[in-house]
């Protein structure tokens, strides 16, 4: 097993089953829903940390995110000390197949006989061991051309996942896949799980990059040729690698269960590769809903799981986090309330599965509230929309130390901001001047400015904005540290 391991880290989907959380610009795999590290960060160190992993020869991870995410990602890797990450963006949501297809692509042009270990990144494992185990015992067989997949061992009947039926035996703890099914309705879930022949779809995989390939060729030509014209016109921006953004959106979405795996069954024996499943017995969750993710938290005396200023009168197996505000529930069980800034959640535990249909509601009135937190990211720090009127809006600007933003312009808006921490450096026009805290400036509608920290400590500031038009795409961007020059 001399043949390098690449972790392939899926970091796409938007999470919207976790909403208020779960936002399009802060999707859960962002999120630190189970102890201090985000799930992605979860992921990574799992393979990184576990000792049984560092007899493989496993490399650093490539990691395929959309394009939107990727300063979140890469500051996220630096937070757990992990460089030399290769950061993959896809232009437009496609599924798992094409993002896999062109992480493969890029491991074939390094490395001819690399073999990728593919993990969503938005799961919880708690037994980093036996994970661990299970890629050992998978790696012979996928050195041999074999398309591995994971299978958990069901502990209940769960509606929320799909299974796969097992196959032939292969060897110890390994079987070929008969049959790929559904999600089922519970009665049926509850006969799959007695019977023991069923395990859960985990969605990870295990196999030689070159399998891939020539697997997705056969199977779906179409995303192969997509993404190959795509990947040939890569360009290196900074720490990313970007595709062709128009030839990549003609690729169609697939899953990789569907574009190959349920072609590399024992009931498709004519085909010239064949599937094989790794049993994994640990405590898994891809943490789906509210109630997957009260089921692996830790609860109190009355099975409650708790976060922020919580009070509560008999109240019984519950989950209720609270944001920045006190929170109360009285004679409930069996309910999520989830707080944030500036949406509240509240429903039945069993129903949490529908939280994705106020989702679409929302979507259908093209509400903010879905797509991003009243606090909102950037590559150079954060802002926090404050108050807000007809032709006024106030912030609170971090800006990270030795950070700036763009030299930008606005169309129709003006803007005064007031130092309340640290030192800011002005350009306005041709002047460039040091603002400290408890001092001012305007900035005149129409006039190029920029905002820098050339301090060590965060700066902080009070925007008021003034004008006609107040929305972000209000931007002339002139010069960049990021690359979204105009």
């Amino acid at each position: 097993m001399n043949n390098k391991i690449y972790p392939i880290i899926l970091c796409g989907g938007s999470g919207t089953r976790l909403w208020p959380l779960s936002r399009e610009q802060y999707p859960k795999q962002l999120l630190s829903l189970v102890g201090e590290d985000s799930l992605l960060q979860a992921t990574i160190k799992r393979i990184y940390e576990c000792d049984e992993a560092k007899s493989l020869n496993i490399t650093k991870p490539v990691i395929v995110t959309n394009e939107s995410h990727r300063f979140l990602v890469a500051e996220q890797l630096r937070e757990i000390g992990i460089s030399g990450a290769q950061i993959m963006l896809e232009p437009a949501a496609k599924n798992t197949a094409p993002a896999l297809t062109l992480a493969a692509m890029h491991v074939m042009n390094e490395d001819p006989d690399g073999i990728l270990l593919v993990m969503p990144a938005d799961h919880v494992i708690t037994d980093k061991v036996a994970f661990i185990e299970s890629v050992v015992s998978g790696l012979p067989l996928s050195e041999e051309g074999k398309l591995m997949t994971f299978g958990i061992v069901p502990d209940k009947p769960e509606t929320g996942y799909g299974y796969i039926k097992r196959g032939s035996i292969l060897a110890d703890g390994i079987t070929s896949i008969q049959q790929f099914v559904e999600k089922p309705e519970y009665a049926l879930a509850q006969q799959y799980v007695e019977s023991g022949e069923y395990v859960w779809n985990s969605g990870m995989f295990l196999f030689a990059a070159k399998s891939w390939q020539q697997a997705i060729q056969q199977f779906r030509s179409d995303i192969f040729e997509c993404i190959t014209n795509a990947y040939q016109k890569k360009v290196q921006d900074m720490d990313f690698i970007r595709v062709d953004k128009d030839l990549f959106s003609q690729c169609p979405s697939e899953s990789i269960d569907y574009a190959v795996m349920e072609h590399v069954t024992d009931q498709d024996a004519d085909t010239a590769f064949s599937g094989a499943m790794v049993a994994l017995k640990a405590d898994w969750s891809d943490i789906g809903s509210w109630d997957s993710l009260w089921e692996i938290s830790q609860k109190d005396s009355s099975g409650n799981v708790l976060k922020g200023e919580v009070f509560l009168e008999d109240t019984q197996d519950s989950m209720v986090l609270a944001n920045d505000r006190v929170v109360s529930v009285i004679g409930l069980s069996g309910v999520v309330v989830i707080d944030t800034p500036d949406a509240v959640m509240v429903a039945e535990k069993s129903a949490s599965q529908s939280v994705k249909k106020i989702v679409n509601q929302l979507a259908l009135r093209q509400r903010n509230e879905i797509v991003h937190h009243r606090k909102v990211f950037r590559p150079w720090g954060s802002y926090e929309s404050i108050d807000n009127g007809s032709r006024f809006q106030v912030k609170r600007i971090i800006v990270n130390p030795t950070a700036r933003l763009s030299l930008q312009m606005h169309h129709h808006r003006a803007e005064h901001w007031i130092v309340v921490k640290g030192t800011a450096k002005v350009t306005r026009g041709e002047e460039s001047f040091l603002l400290s805290e408890n001092e001012s400036t305007y900035i005149p509608l129409g006039i190029k400015h920029r905002l820098e920290n050339p301090g060590t400590i965060p700066l902080e500031i009070i925007e008021v904005q003034s004008g006609s038009y107040l929305g972000e795409d209000d931007i002339v961007r002139y010069q960049d540290e990021y690359g979204r020059n105009d």
